[in-house]
């Protein structure tokens, strides 16, 4: 059976495709991509069908990732396990989409909704919802900011996936 895994940034433009990226990446070292889909999106329509931000494209391919990607939105419908969007873990890019997702699903589907950095070891013991666990969005800055936002993807990304297996078993 398939694990799916969702990020979830505002516009889809700049940091859920680039966790996205990281984390399909990381899925894949690791031996899992038979079993782990990874997907992205946002929870405003504003991006919806458009590329990544040129900025994120360029950051992650000067790191060696690959990102066919397309904006979409995020909205209540996948939180039910039947819905085709459904994902076993949505990751919240900051604390602000955290609380929409949070407001979107029932209490079941609470469990299933975490903040990304929550999976970095060196943050361990924050809980979600924590702004120090945000992934501060670089739209507005500079290709440092998108940088930056990698390093903290990645740490993240390592976390989670070594945490994987556990997760995939509670289903």
């Amino acid at each position: 059976m398939t694990y799916r895994i969702t990020t979830v940034c505002l516009g889809n433009i700049c940091r859920s495709p680039m966790a996205e990226a990281v984390i399909r990446a990381r899925v894949n070292d690791a031996g899992l991509a038979d079993r782990v889909v990874v997907n992205s999106a946002g929870t405003d329509g504003w991006h919806i069908g458009e590329d990544a931000d040129p900025r994120a494209l360029a950051t992650l391919r000067d790191a060696g990732y690959d990102l066919d990607h397309r904006g979409r939105q995020f909205v209540a419908a996948w939180h039910d396990p039947d819905h085709p969007n459904y994902g076993d873990l949505v990751l919240a890019m900051d604390s602000r989409n955290f609380a929409t997702l949070i407001e979107m699903a029932d209490e079941p589907a609470h469990h299933r909704v975490h903040m990304m950095r929550s999976f970095d070891p060196a943050l361990a013991g924050i809980p979600d919802g924590d702004p120090r666990l945000d992934v501060p969005d670089p739209w507005y800055g500079g290709m440092q900011d998108f940088v930056d936002v990698l390093a903290m993807l990645e740490r993240a990304s390592a976390g989670l996936v070594a945490q994987l297996p556990g997760l995939m078993s509670r289903r």
